[in-house]
């Protein structure tokens, strides 16, 4: 019977220590191995913490598989424009401005794990992140930049 294990890791930079270690040490498995394919495949989401499941497929032969997840749409939008974190005080504090480019990037990477049906409802819901994070988009409010999206002032 398979078996899954469900961690948070920062991408590249899984190690046997918490909470792989404690979680896979148990199973037998090959640690090693399972760290160096983690690290692999998540690198490109260096300094984001990336949903990774194990599935360990077959315990007696010790086969197992890695899934790595899409960060939350907060760490994406916090990458692509360049901000170590979101303002605590968005009303008073923006922490960032992005360029309807970046949010579009990012509700394209987002999309398989949206409820959204397109594009358009994607980038509603990244300029939601948007408006939690205290990130203005070109200069402006997400709040408004979702009503103009939603009037068809600006199109996406």
């Amino acid at each position: 019977m398979a078996q899954t294990v469900n961690v948070m890791v920062e991408g590249g930079k899984a190690s046997s220590g918490p909470p792989l270690g404690p979680a896979l040490g148990p199973l037998g498995l090959n640690m090693g191995d399972i760290i160096k394919q983690i690290n692999e495949k998540t690198k490109a989401f260096q300094g984001m913490q990336v949903p990774v499941s194990v599935v360990v497929t077959d315990p007696a032969k010790k086969l197992f598989e890695i899934r790595v997840g899409i960060p939350p749409t907060s760490a994406l939008i916090k990458k692509e424009i360049g901000i170590e974190s979101g303002s605590g005080k968005r009303k008073e504090q923006i922490a960032g401005n992005a360029s309807m480019e970046q949010i579009k990037n990012v509700a394209k990477a987002k999309m398989d794990g949206m409820l959204a049906k397109d594009l358009k409802g994607a980038v509603l819901e990244v300029l939601g992140s948007c408006v939690s994070l205290g990130v203005n988009v070109d200069g402006k409010d997400p709040k408004e930049v979702q009503k103009l999206i939603k009037e068809g002032t600006i199109q996406v």
